[in-house]
């Protein structure tokens, strides 16, 4: 599953502001039955609280590891704290597998000098890699062609021997590289962000692996993302 919780900083969002075991509700619900969960715009004051819910509603051990997000000074990019005042740590980008003890690697991705700090989460082995791309904002990779973004991609797929996604920033017609001995989750290529109903969020997969693709649009007002669940052949 891949889904940005658009948990962190933006007001007009339902998980803004909720606390951490509320986060993690929100997306353990969804992820009873994965092997594999991709977050963005996550909080990583609410990693502990997600496995903990994993783990009761699968049954399973978990391991999560999350890439916190920074401002061009390198400060952390902080989620805005809950409504009860509490800090619920970085905005992050995050990686959660059902396996005990997972090895981890974070990857900086090449940034706007001006703009947010990108990072890439890999398994050890980078058979998962997930990342958050810059956003095409006017502080953020607004430039004409997205240069910053069409590097992260090719990054991403340089770092990633298997299964690969998140939230891109990049209509299908632009991730076009990324199709190059890949199959996506969704040939159909639906809409994923709420807001300007337009695709930016995919998982591939190599070429015969993908088995189905489910966008679950009932969540449409729980973010301005709808999360999207893949089955892969191992």
């Amino acid at each position: 599953m891949t889904w940005n919780v658009c948990a962190g900083t933006y007001n007009s969002c339902p998980l803004f502001r909720r606390t951490t075991a509320e986060l993690a509700w929100h997306v353990a619900v969804l992820a009873t039955k994965a092997d594999v969960v991709f977050l963005q715009e996550f909080c990583t004051g609410a990693d502990a609280d997600l496995e903990r819910e994993l783990e009761a509603r699968t049954g399973r051990a978990w391991s999560i590891k999350s890439a916190g997000f920074a401002h061009p000074d390198g400060s952390p990019y902080q989620c805005s704290p809950d409504w009860n005042g509490r800090a619920r740590g970085t905005q992050s980008v995050t990686l959660a597998v059902a396996e005990q003890d997972t090895r981890f690697e974070v990857h900086a991705l090449t940034s706007p000098p001006w703009g947010t700090r990108r990072y890439a989460v890999c398994t050890a082995d980078r058979a998962l890699c997930t990342a958050h791309f810059s956003s095409g904002s006017i502080y953020d990779d607004r430039q004409k062609g997205a240069p910053y973004r069409h590097r992260q991609l090719r990054e991403l797929f340089k770092l990633g021997r298997g299964v690969v996604g998140g939230d891109l920033n990049l209509v299908p017609r632009d991730a076009a590289t990324a199709y190059e001995g890949r199959d996506e989750c969704d040939p159909r290529n639906r809409w994923t962000y709420v807001t300007r109903k337009r695709k930016i969020d995919y998982v591939f997969a190599g070429d015969g692996r993908m088995r189905g693709c489910f966008v679950d649009y009932a969540r449409k007002r729980w973010s301005d993302h709808v999360p999207m669940h893949a089955w892969v052949a191992r």
